[in-house]
């Protein structure tokens, strides 16, 4: 079986994590993403971000978001490269970047002056804040978002400092925005027989991802704040609690698990409780449920009460990123993907979060700046003395 991508096409023009992270999810089904990397600055910057490395050249950072790429090495900054890329686009189906806002317009990477190339090509454009508007020449970066967006003021414990979310979520969320888009684009594409751009931003999703806190506020005027112990602000039981030996999430997000939980705690006597009866009467009673709740639980380890609540109870143990790898759950399946990289031997990374009837996702690592520029040229039908002046020149 093919890959449901196989036969789409694009030029990433890309750097860093957001972008990478959205044509990861292309390339891990089919798509072939050609990334494009000016030579003579080093590629893209993430090959440098440390503090790890398979070899010297090779970033695990970069890594982690390039599997399954090409690289050609081209510098867009001149007209004889620009013109390689024109002839590039002719066969591709979507260019993608995730560039300063303004950096399009003036790279000529857009709908409007590409469509006089291929007018089915996609140009699907991340920003920071959105090309259009005060804002669009401004840098901008995920944890700028989430303090802007309000992910500062709902991460942490009550009480607590402003604190952003551990990863780098607004990066990532973006990124699968940025596949969305394209996929979203080359489908109107092939229909219409006419492209377009289609755009999103770092800003943007921060902001559409507070979802329910946002309708709260524009028709209640409620703010919404930190909760202790990460609790829901609206669901109970739902927030960490004590075990004998450290913590658990509980998390009873539906009416039949509150009731589920009192008999596997053998207090029956909970679940017909009148202070308990529905979500609203416990959220009332939030304080108390987790005093009985911190009681009981001591009883037993954590380990102890997910072997009891399993399947029944909805929890979790409190992991940190060693425990969370290492975790039967992820070990015992296909969760990972080892792959082998020349000069360094095998390396594991995270597998694809998309799984495709059952074929493995590909297990190309990332590539060397420049890798397949040669190849890519020459299925242009560029001959090798074009491809040596073009070297000679440093276009490429």
């Amino acid at each position: 079986m093919t890959l449901p991508l196989d036969g789409v096409r694009v030029l990433a023009v890309e750097q860093y994590g957001a972008g990478p992270y959205g044509t990861l999810f292309l390339a891990d089904q089919g798509a072939e993403v050609i990334k494009i990397e000016n030579p003579n600055s080093g590629g893209d910057f993430a090959r440098d971000v440390g503090p790890y490395y398979f070899t010297p050249d090779d970033s695990e950072f970069f890594h982690a978001y390039n599997r399954n790429k090409k690289s050609l090495g081209l510098d867009l900054s001149t007209g004889e490269g620009m013109a390689v890329f024109h002839d590039l686009v002719e066969t591709v189906d979507a260019v993608a970047s995730n560039l300063r806002g303004d950096v399009p317009d003036k790279l000529g990477l857009t709908y409007d002056v590409l469509k006089k190339i291929n007018p089915k090509i996609v140009c699907a454009h991340l920003s920071a804040y959105g090309r259009d508007g005060p804002r669009a020449a401004w840098p901008g970066f995920d944890y700028l978002m989430q303090a802007e967006a309000g992910y500062f003021s709902l991460t942490g414990e009550e009480g607590g400092p402003p604190a952003r979310f551990g990863l780098s979520v607004v990066d990532q969320m973006t990124g699968l925005g940025l596949a969305y888009a394209v996929l979203a684009g080359v489908m109107g594409a092939r229909s219409s027989g006419i492209g377009r751009d289609m755009d999103i931003s770092l800003f943007d999703i921060a902001l559409s991802n507070t979802a329910y806190p946002a309708i709260w506020y524009l028709n209640e005027g409620h703010v919404q704040g930190r909760m202790a112990r990460s609790g829901h602000p609206v669901l109970c039981p739902c927030q960490l609690y004590t075990t004998k030996d450290g913590w658990i999430y509980l998390m009873c997000n539906k009416e039949k698990f509150w009731p589920a939980l009192c008999e596997t705690l053998e207090r029956d006597d909970w679940a017909v409780d009148p202070r308990f009866e529905k979500f609203p009467n416990r959220a009332e009673n939030r304080g108390l449920i987790q005093q009985m709740l911190d009681e009981a639980l001591s009883a037993k380890s954590t380990a102890q009460w997910l072997k009891i609540f399993a399947g029944i109870v909805p929890a979790a143990p409190v992991n940190d990123i060693k425990d969370a790898l290492e975790n039967p759950f992820v070990t015992e399946s296909d969760r990972l993907q080892t792959l082998n990289l020349e000069g360094h031997g095998e390396y594991r990374m995270l597998n694809s979060p998309v799984k495709c009837g059952g074929d493995e996702t590909p297990a190309n690592p990332a590539p060397k700046l420049g890798q397949h520029t040669d190849d890519l040229l020459a299925s242009l039908g560029y001959d090798a003395a074009r491809i040596m002046a073009l070297r000679k020149s440093k276009i490429i």
